[in-house]
């Protein structure tokens, strides 16, 4: 599997698990921090790592691509 898939997927599970802690976490507190914040910060770093995952299928596609005009 290319490793920009992996970085897609990998984020995509992160932004599902932040988006499960803001949904059903509102209710509970523990003492430092509540889940629901936590779960939007995993919400944004799982969208940012996924969208790091696209760049890097995009780009890795387009060197692909060049290197073999190239040859």
């Amino acid at each position: 599997m290319h490793p920009g898939h992996k970085t897609i997927i990998t984020g995509l599970a992160v932004l599902a698990g932040g988006t499960a802690l803001w949904l059903f976490g509102a209710d509970v507190e523990i003492v430092v921090f509540t889940p629901s914040k936590i779960g939007v910060v995993l919400m944004a770093l799982g969208a940012v790592e996924a969208l790091y995952g696209v760049y890097r299928v995009v780009t890795d596609d387009g060197a692909r691509s060049r290197k073999a005009r190239r040859e």
